[in-house]
């Protein structure tokens, strides 16, 4: 998928998501205190203008696409040293990944699933997991705009998931629930932020 385009749906009035995710990384970022930052799905890096390099030491942008990896770097280079890019199909059964004592998962597990989303969690074993859902109150899971066709083939690989169903699922792998909220977007939507702590 181009980037351009990508970014350009996302950033519409009508839709309003790239603003809207901004924001929750922000929070998501200065929610917990961990030195090691995994982000999965990470495209062109939309929230890491809020990565603080003096708290955090390492920052992982996973991403299967090596040009939106590529765009990440060019787009923050005060986070050289800090922000590694590691191109990975995270649906992969041999996929390897490094440990991360935070993992952030936005628009994320919709395309992957939740086998691969806790395949990905027992690899990387994070303490701390936040995850943004969009909720669809209408019919569609992609918004109407111009740049409505660049996202014909991912509807291909969509997953419904719930946040009843995800906490579920997370509670079988050791991890509890320890915030939710919901931001408002255009067009019967939502945002909805899970987060998750393990819980030994």
């Amino acid at each position: 998928m181009n980037l351009s385009d990508y970014e350009s749906h996302m950033s519409l009035d009508s839709v309003h998501q790239l603003q809207a995710l901004d924001e929750v990384m922000k929070a998501q970022f200065s929610s917990v205190d961990a030195d090691t930052i995994m982000i999965l799905g990470v495209a062109g890096g939309n929230g890491l203008e809020h990565i603080d390099s003096n708290r955090v030491a390492h920052v992982y942008g996973v991403d299967i696409n090596e040009k939106y990896l590529s765009v990440c770097q060019e787009r923050y280079p005060q986070l050289q040293g800090v922000f590694t890019p590691v191109l990975a199909d995270v649906t992969d059964q041999d996929l390897s990944l490094s440990h991360a004592e935070f993992v952030v998962a936005n628009l994320v597990i919709e395309y992957i699933g939740y086998e691969a989303f806790l395949n990905v969690l027992s690899l990387v074993q994070p303490r701390y997991v936040s995850c943004v859902l969009q909720v669809n109150e209408a019919d569609g899971f992609v918004s109407q705009s111009p740049y409505e066709q660049t996202f014909k083939d991912i509807v291909n690989v969509y997953h419904h998931v719930d946040e009843h169903s995800l906490t579920q699922r997370m509670h079988e792998a050791g991890y509890i629930r320890t915030f939710l909220d919901d931001k408002e977007l255009p067009n019967s939507k939502k945002l909805r932020r899970c987060d998750y702590m393990f819980e030994a």
